[in-house]
This record gives structure tokens, C-alpha cells and sequence, in this order.
């Protein structure tokens, strides 16, 4: 191996363990009983490990309330971006009509903004609307920040599909809709887990617009719960913090590690066919 191999090798390993430093520290924490956590001298490994944090984690009266909201609000994001990516990801590289390009600028451009951006618009469409405090207004509010990043790549698959498939499709008696369902969902299915995985992740990690949105702590997603760890009168209970984020972080490594070879896939193409 050449010696640019092995810096470049060394670089990489180093920045992976700069990276991976403040998770194994959040395991640690969980793990260790809470005179162990407030030693002068940091403890890179608990002496006498505990299970006490996650149990007074998981007794928190709103845990199981919460968990369930974040399910709902989870589940109604991907499957609300995922159809209304595809279908604007269809029409976007399949047809050709006035105004496709500046669609695709505007989506783009919309990518681009953070939703702390979006917050305080948001915030007095729906309470205009008299929809804060809902489920459906956090959905909304999650797939307006989604969708174009959904769009975009599930429309990089779409290119890729050559029109002759359609076109077989067709003679063989199929419309529009049976050629979309039965025979282009099918080529972009790498692409709708992609889109998929990145809208989950973004609905279950979100805490700002939850806690913006949601005005009854029993409408409260998982996010919001882990700031009950901390209260001003009687500081942070951090060793019951840190299994708390355990617990919260581990549906998103499962669900990642299941798919990760499509969502790289997914992403990798979509990015590179525009």
C-alpha cells in the first residue's frame, strides 16, 4: 500500500473516531450509576455498571404516549412524501410541458432553505388556520421539508428508465396509471427507500417544530420527551438522559442498518442522474 494510502486510511479512521467518541460516550453515560457520572476524573467505562437509568427512563408516565405520537407523525410523513414524490417525480421527468424547468429550480432552491426558516411562516398558516396543537399540521409541516429533497432524487430514477419500457407497456394495453404502478414503481423502488429512510429520519429527530406546533405535552413526540430529563428547579438527570437518547436512537440505527445498502444506492443514483 502506498504511503498516501495510508494517511488517507489513517485520516479516515481518526475522523471516525472523533465521530463515533460522543455516541460510545452517550452508552457510557447510560450505563453508569450516577456517582460515577460526576467523578472529578471522566470514567471511560462504567465500574459498576446499571440498568437503573433506562428503567427510570422507560417509567416516565408520557414515554409510551409519546413513542406513539412519534410513530403516527413518522408513518404519516413517509408515506404522505414518498406518494407525492413519486407522482411529482413522474410528471417532472416523464412529461414535457411550460414552466418544468422553473419547477425544478424553485424545488431545488426550496432544498436549500432550513426549516428554521419555514418555522415562523408555518407556524401562522396553521394557527390562521386553527390546525396547531394537531397531528396533521406537524405532518404537513414535516413533508414541506422533505418532499423537495424526495422529489428530486426519485426523479433522478425516473430518468434513468428508458421510454421504450413505457412504450412496451402501453402496446401491450396498459394505461398510465398500471404503467406507474406495475411497471416504474418496480425500477424506482431503490429510490422510494431511499426517500424513505431520509423523511424518517427527519420526523423522528425533529424537536423544533414539534415543540413549536404541539401546545399539550400528551400530543408530544419522542424528541420533546428527552427535554423532561431536565428541569430548572433540580437540574438534568443525565445518566437517565443518555438512555433516554439510547432508547430514542435506536429504532433509526435498526431501520438504517436493514437498508443501508439501498439507501446508498438510492442516493448515490439519484444525485448523479438529474
Amino acid at each position: 500500500m502506498t504511503r498516501g494510502g495510508w494517511k488517507a486510511k489513517a485520516l479516515a479512521a481518526a475522523f471516525c473516531l472523533v465521530w463515533a467518541f460522543p455516541v460510545y460516550w452517550m452508552v457510557n453515560t447510560a450505563f453508569k450509576p450516577r456517582s460515577e457520572i460526576f467523578t472529578s476524573t471522566p470514567l471511560f467505562w462504567p465500574r459498576h455498571p446499571t440498568l437503573g437509568n433506562f428503567s427510570t427512563a422507560l417509567s416516565q408516565k408520557q414515554f409510551l404516549t409519546n413513542l406513539g405520537n412519534s410513530v403516527i407523525v413518522v408513518a404519516a410523513t413517509v408515506i404522505v412524501s414518498i406518494v407525492l414524490g413519486i407522482f411529482a417525480a413522474a410528471a417532472l421527468s416523464r412529461f414535457r410541458f411550460r414552466g418544468r424547468r422553473v419547477i425544478m429550480v424553485v424545488i431545488l432552491a426550496v432544498q436549500m432553505l432550513p426549516a428554521t426558516a419555514l418555522l415562523i411562516p408555518m407556524f401562522v398558516m396553521f394557527n390562521s388556520l386553527d390546525m396547531l396543537g394537531t397531528f396533521a399540521a406537524l405532518v404537513l409541516a414535516y413533508v414541506a421539508t422533505v418532499l423537495p429533497f424526495s422529489i428530486w432524487v426519485m426523479r433522478g430514477f425516473f430518468v434513468m428508465i428508458p421510454a421504450e419500457i413505457e412504450e412496451a407497456a402501453h402496446i401491450d394495453g396498459a394505461g398510465n396509471w398500471r404503467t406507474l404502478i406495475s411497471v416504474l414503481f418496480p425500477l424506482v423502488a431503490p429510490g422510494v427507500i431511499a426517500t424513505g429512510i431520509f423523511s424518517f429520519i427527519a420526523a423522528w429527530n425533529d424537536y423544533l417544530i414539534a415543540y413549536t406546533f404541539m401546545q399539550d405535552e400528551s400530543r408530544y413526540t419522542l424528541p420533546v420527551w428527552l427535554a423532561s430529563f431536565t428541569n430548572p428547579h433540580t437540574g438534568t438527570d443525565y445518566g437517565s438522559q443518555m438512555a433516554a437518547s439510547v432508547i430514542f436512537a435506536v429504532p433509526v440505527i435498526v431501520f438504517f442498518l436493514a437498508i443501508q445498502r439501498n439507501l446508498v444506492a438510492g442516493m448515490s443514483a439519484g444525485a448523479v442522474k438529474g
